[in-house]
């Protein structure tokens, strides 16, 4: 049964597998010219990147990008951003058909998705380990003592390859369950249906934290993979790409420079740099590139603040996840992100 699903799966992949290729800009102007943003989000819930609050209303990392680029191209999200749910599985044929404008949902960057497809990618956003959780009472210290046993992982992902790929090289033969739905991945891992759980380092350390006991689950030292995590668009469109990716420095120039939602209007108003002025609108020159309002990126600060707020405001200590930057800081304070110059 497993096989054939997947098999249908892999079927239903292919026949969007074929690349679509834009014209220069149309996207941005498909996007101005249907009056919103078509974003993924996630057929259910993927803790601190895409979930729905208590209120009903999405929230996450990813979330907040979908947000931060619709305020970059309409000046406001609310009204202007539609967010599609969509599986690991739908995202690929889903930017495929048109039925996105951009997949903005943990996608890693593979060399497969970046030559065979037909998919162009941001510079990363988020950068990840990905690991195994296992339940404290199997005593075991090492994913490789999982042979004979069975890990739980999200069908239609990277981490299947990855996993196989471990096993592969350790000689264990182990069971893989693989699921659409996050929520019925967590629920099958929790009810020990299967031994361990496949996943994203960091989304294995939010989901214990959600855990009735956290102490019952010990994530195992091996990385399987170091994953950078992109924004997808379909390929021929490097207008579109490059908006996507300084979306991301902008945010994380601001960070680096102390602009936040809470000074950016003054900053604007007494900009302390060239730099900062142009990137608030201050001076002309920010928008024009990308067919965009030059106060672009002074209306996404102060929608969403910067790299750093978004990443407290969705995962870290000020959330019930508590997740340290780690490589995920910037360049000046131990971490991997840095952007690029602004002029």
């Amino acid at each position: 049964m497993k096989k054939q699903y997947l098999t249908v799966a892999f079927a239903a992949f292919a026949a969007f597998a074929a690349p679509a290729y834009a014209e220069f800009g149309s996207t941005l102007a498909g996007v101005k010219e249907a009056g919103a943003l078509k974003c993924t989000s996630h057929n259910g819930s993927y803790l601190g990147f895409a979930e729905v609050d208590d209120n009903g209303e999405w929230r996450g990392l990813d979330i907040d990008l979908c947000r931060g680029l619709a305020t970059a191209i309409f000046g406001d999200d609310e009204g202007y951003l539609e967010l599609i749910p969509l599986s690991w599985a739908q995202r690929f044929p889903s930017i495929q058909a048109g039925e996105v404008d951009i997949i903005i949902k943990a996608t890693g960057w593979t060399m497969g998705r970046d030559t065979e497809i037909g998919l162009q990618y941001s510079v990363p956003y988020f950068i990840g380990t990905n690991n195994v959780m296992v339940h404290q009472g199997l005593g075991i210290d090492s994913a490789a003592q999982l042979d004979g046993g069975s890990v739980c992982i999200p069908a239609g992902t990277t981490l299947e390859r990855h996993w196989a790929s471990f096993a592969a090289k350790e000689g264990i033969e182990v069971e893989v369950l693989a699921f659409e739905k996050t929520e019925e991945l967590r629920a099958a891992y929790y009810s020990q249906r299967c031994d361990g759980f496949v996943q994203g380092g960091p989304t294995l350390a939010i989901a214990r934290s959600a855990a009735d006991d956290p102490s019952a689950h010990i994530i195992m030292p091996e990385n399987l993979t170091l994953e950078p995590l992109a924004m997808a668009m379909r390929q021929g469109d490097d207008q579109w790409v490059d908006l996507a990716n300084w979306l991301i420095f902008t945010l994380i120039y601001a960070e680096q420079e102390g602009v936040t939602m809470a000074n950016v209007a003054d900053m604007k108003a007494n900009p302390p740099s060239a730099e900062i002025g142009k990137m608030l609108g201050a001076t002309p020159g920010y928008g024009e590139r990308f067919g965009l309002s030059d106060d672009w990126a002074f209306n996404v600060i102060s929608k969403i603040g910067n790299y750093g707020e978004i990443w407290d405001r969705n995962l870290g200590e000020g959330t019930a996840y508590k997740l340290p930057r780690g490589i995920n800081a910037l360049w000046n304070e131990g971490g991997a992100l840095y952007p690029m110059l602004i002029d």
